[in-house]
């Protein structure tokens, strides 16, 4: 199929925002503003361009994205850096390829590469676990807000690196605006 990945770049932004909005728009548990949420986090301090990836198919351009951005998990005075795994997108007509699996696994490499520990994800109970994620209620990682555990997930780049880390996962101010 021809598909490489690699590191975002600023002139793939606008096709990276627009392929995200498509790969969403049919999805029912989502709010449509994917794309723009990427456009916050690139302009926070919680990107890391690095870790936003894109999958390029040789005659259609941008087929794929994938997003790490900097959160913490917080206990009263305790404060332990992770990432947000959010979004991934994969163009419709490109979806159920294992493009998305391949930017995941990308991803995750680039972090563990990059010295970071642990990932977060809010994301399909049956999807991510063969990626290695598991339920964050384990090491008593809680959401900061309401969702069922089994969807709120995380996942050691760093073995062990998550054992004696528990806490509320505070995203940055580009989830909420």
């Amino acid at each position: 199929m021809g598909i490489y990945i690699r590191q975002e770049r600023p002139e793939d932004y606008s096709m990276t925002e627009e392929m995200i909005k498509q790969a969403f728009l049919h999805e029912e548990y989502s709010d449509k503003k994917e794309h723009l949420l990427v456009n916050k986090i690139r302009k926070s301090d919680a990107f890391i361009p690095e870790l936003s990836l894109v999958a390029i198919h040789q005659s259609h351009g941008v087929v794929g994205h994938i997003l790490l951005s900097k959160i913490t998990i917080v206990d009263h005075d305790i404060v332990e850096d992770s990432l947000a795994l959010a979004p991934v997108s994969v163009a419709p007509s490109f979806q159920k390829k294992g493009i998305g699996s391949q930017l995941i696994r990308a991803a995750l490499q680039k972090a563990k590469e990059l010295g970071y520990h642990s990932v977060i994800v809010l994301g399909h109970k049956d999807y991510y676990p063969k990626f290695g994620f598991k339920k964050a209620a384990l090491w008593n990682i809680k959401p900061p807000f309401e969702v069922p555990d089994e969807v709120f997930m995380a996942m050691e780049l760093t073995e062990h690196s998550l054992e004696n880390v528990e806490g509320v996962v505070q995203y940055s101010k580009a989830f909420s605006e």
